[in-house]
């Protein structure tokens, strides 16, 4: 092998370019929370950085000593003492902000409550005081499957005022996955509601959670809330109801003071074997964590309306509808449905009724915007919106051009974030006044963080190379581990390259050190040698004025070990045709090379996606290999796998 050859072999390739640039707009860099500054501040020495953060919180003992690490096992501020609730509701309370408003909740069915500071520290303190009624104390366990209404952030908020640990379980799992997570956390506690909404239907969320206790045994209590009224089954002794427990409770809750690494939350991650990840976070160094990156990455000042989309169920959620904005005294949105129920125009009704100024989205729901076309944004005022963001995955750049010209009026900067579930807090990103914006890059790491990008050996690959993303050095907001089972942890995250944790991702870096993420590295195809990352395939495809939204994986080829297989939604009512899938390989190849051209398209209506809106590319792969297909639990719509099943094997019988 060539020492080329070796090189490629080693390293993922770089192909797409991106030319286009946006600095901040003056006047938002003029009034922007922080300045270029913070960058060199940080690096003088970063866990002073981090220290001077996490002085910023309301603690009960103040810490001395910053980071305790022993690899990959870290400590911060670990002899301090606080309370997230405090942080997050009392001092603002006391400050004379409990009439701000902490969440406009709005529900599919459009009912609407106005939640301030005050109400949520009342009701967290009530819900506290019930749980303590219950025998629930600190370091116990309690697992969370509530639909997106404001009791979810107060069931959380009084789980922590008490010092107990919750598990969100995202409402759209089953049962059976209910088991898992209530199982292997050991929770003792269920908090659930009768139904939730979902397009115009009633989610049976205490009808799953009754199914799942019949094998948790350490589950004493299901406390339930009542959302729609309609009839449940309640277990005498076991099952209670919300409006029971909190009646004539106090409303006042004295705060545990916790330990700065205290269990605050288990959040479980599926991972490729069956079992799935329960990643740990405690308490100071994720608040710390979260609430300087929503400060600084979002610039929200006091008359913001912040909205971020995603579910709570899912990490987003925790750091940055819950956590994150609460400790800042953010005003934020609860919404509890889908975009498109009852119509397509759902989000930019509330982005328009609330006069929403900072939205935070994933790029699968932008493109799916894209796609219904922007007549639907087109009927509402959303001059409010000043910050765009994304979240979840690489978004292409043509998505983010679209949303900055069609949501965004072409006057909003947008911040593409990059992190994990395991990292609890962003990680790269730009800084809205300080950074110049590509599109489709999430160009540097937030101050204080140190990635890398390597090669098969673990060493830094030259700038325009892709490879995998690694950190460094520890960070507040990190993961302490996964829960009963420390040698996983080890083995997941830092035994490829010594001394560096690895994310998963494929990464490459610009000569101006800007990061542009390639997808999972799983997600990495080699087809002919070549290792070419799904994203920008995709990126490539949705490049091509046709085309809203696309998914490529790799499918074993005899001839070139992986061939490239693509399912391809056209953009309104356009049907595929040979013709047109002729000209996007043509399109592919022009863009990135003509060994990039797909060699496999399959034009689709809809992909396989979770209920939160990503797209399951691993039932896709066992689709274009014509396997039985893995676990399909996450898959909000199962009708699609069959349809998709059928159109992949006939356009394969046509290849062939």
């Amino acid at each position: 092998m060539s020492a080329t050859d070796q090189a490629r072999s080693e390293t993922i390739e770089a192909l797409l370019t991106e030319e286009r640039r946006f600095p901040p707009p003056p006047e938002f860099a003029a009034n922007a929370n922080v300045g270029p500054q913070v960058y060199p501040e940080a690096d003088r020495d970063f866990e002073a950085f981090w220290a001077a953060r996490a002085r910023e919180l309301e603690w009960e003992k103040a810490f001395t000593r910053v980071l305790e690490w022993q690899e990959p096992f870290a400590r911060w501020f670990a002899d301090g003492r606080l309370n997230i609730t405090v942080n997050c509701l009392d001092r603002h309370v006391r400050s004379g902000k409990g009439s701000r408003v902490a969440y406009y909740f709005e529900g599919e069915p459009g009912d609407r409550r106005i939640v301030t500071y005050a109400d949520l520290l009342r009701d967290v303190c009530q819900f506290a005081n019930a749980l303590r009624s219950l025998g629930i104390k600190a370091g116990d366990r309690v697992a969370i499957y509530m639909p997106m209404i404001p009791e979810l952030p107060v069931a959380m908020l009084a789980c922590e005022r008490i010092g107990a640990a919750h598990s969100v379980i995202f409402g759209g799992f089953s049962p059976d996955a209910i088991v898992d997570r209530v199982t292997d956390a050991g929770c003792v506690l269920i908090i659930t509601a009768d139904f939730g909404w979902r397009r115009g239907k009633q989610v049976p969320l205490k009808d799953n959670c009754d199914a799942a206790m019949r094998h948790t045994p350490n589950v004493r209590h299901c406390i339930v809330f009542r959302r729609t009224g309609h009839e449940v089954s309640m277990h005498e002794g076991r099952d209670l109801w919300w409006h029971d427990v909190i009646r004539d409770q106090p409303d006042s809750c004295e705060p545990a003071a916790l330990e700065a690494e205290q269990l605050l939350f288990i959040l479980y991650t599926s991972g490729t074997t069956a079992k799935p990840k329960g990643i740990k976070h405690t308490t100071a160094g994720y608040l710390t964590g979260v609430a300087t990156t929503h400060k600084y990455v979002f610039d929200v000042k006091d008359d913001d309306v912040y909205w971020c989309t995603a579910d709570i169920g899912w990490v987003t959620g925790h750091s940055y509808i819950v956590y994150g904005p609460l400790c800042n005294g953010t005003t934020g949105i609860l919404y509890e449905g889908t975009p498109d129920f009852p119509e397509r125009d759902r989000f930019w009704a509330i982005a328009e009724r609330y006069k929403v100024s900072i939205l935070y989205t994933a790029p699968t729901a932008i493109r799916t915007f894209m796609k219904w076309g922007p007549e639907f944004p087109a009927r509402h005022d959303l001059s409010s919106l000043r910050l765009l963001g994304t979240v979840g995955e690489p978004i292409n750049p043509e998505a983010w051009m679209w949303y900055r010209d069609v949501i965004g009026g072409g006057r909003c900067p947008i911040v593409d974030t990059w992190w994990q579930t395991e990292t609890g807090m962003i990680m790269i990103t730009p800084l809205p006044g300080v950074t110049t914006t590509l599109p489709g890059s999430a160009t540097q790491p937030f101050p204080g963080i140190y990635p890398d990008v390597v090669d098969e050996r673990g060493a830094s690959v030259p700038p325009g190379g892709g490879g995998y993303i690694v950190i460094r050095k520890p960070w507040p907001a990190m993961l302490r581990g996964i829960w009963g089972d420390d040698e996983r942890y080890v083995q997941t995250y830092w035994s490829k390259f010594p001394h560096m944790y690895l994310a998963g991702d494929g990464c490459r870096r610009d000569d101006d050190g800007n990061y542009w993420f390639m997808g999972r590295i799983d997600d990495v195809m080699n087809v002919s040698g070549h290792r070419i990352s799904t994203t920008e395939v995709e990126s490539a495809l949705v490049d091509h004025q046709a085309v809203a939204e696309a998914a490529v994986v790799g499918r074993t080829d005899a001839m070139t070990g992986q061939a490239i297989s693509a399912f391809v939604l056209l953009k309104g009512a356009e049907l595929g045709s040979e013709a047109l899938a002729e000209e996007l390989r043509a399109h592919v190849g022009t863009k990135l090379g003509r060994f990039t051209a797909p060699k496999y398209i399959t034009f689709t209506n809809e992909l396989p996606k979770t209920r939160s809106g990503k797209i399951m590319r691993r039932l896709l792969r066992d689709i274009s290999e014509g396997r039985a297909l893995g676990d399909t639990t996450t898959l909000a719509d199962s009708s699609v796998v069959a349809e998709l099943q059928t159109r992949a094997k006939a356009e394969a019988q046509k290849e062939e």
